[in-house]
């Protein structure tokens, strides 16, 4: 993967510095794992998707390990960026993906299983503000009195 020049913010770096710090101890992650993200963020970069960024969810959730969030500028953008991602990841030999809002393509959602990609249109990426959702450190637990 030389050569390539990706300009992918993680979430965690950029909304919370001090979150960073405050968590688990990184974890060695599956080389498939790493290899499919890095191959979605390639695939992202060369269907010039805009303003991507990866958010870890290593204990913030059970249902995949990363998200990326990414822009296209009109639906048919969205649509060519999640068609070229679907394509990549079936050639690289993942099965059970699972794509939600196609037929629009204001937000096409793509479960590959241990990467989620939600691939929105610059207003809709605003108006549901996945990255201050998932960015929220979680509360401490609330004990019983």
């Amino acid at each position: 993967m030389m050569g390539l020049n990706l300009k992918v913010t993680t979430l965690t770096q950029q909304i919370s510095p001090t979150a960073a710090s405050k968590s688990r101890p990184a974890v060695a992650k599956p080389v498939e794992q790493s290899n499919m993200l890095a191959s979605i963020l390639a695939t992202l970069e060369d269907a010039k998707a805009e303003q991507t960024i990866v958010i870890d969810l290593d204990g913030k959730t059970t249902l995949a390990d990363a998200m990326v969030i990414t822009t296209g500028r009109v639906n048919r953008h969205v649509s060519a960026i999640s068609d070229q991602l679907v394509e990549m990841l079936k050639s690289h030999g993942h099965t059970g993906i699972r794509i939600e809002g196609q037929p629009h393509c204001d937000w096409v959602l793509i479960d590959a299983g241990d990467v989620i990609v939600h691939v929105f249109r610059p207003e809709v990426r605003s108006f549901y503000n996945l990255e201050k959702m998932w960015s929220a450190d979680r509360p401490a637990e609330r004990t019983a009195y």
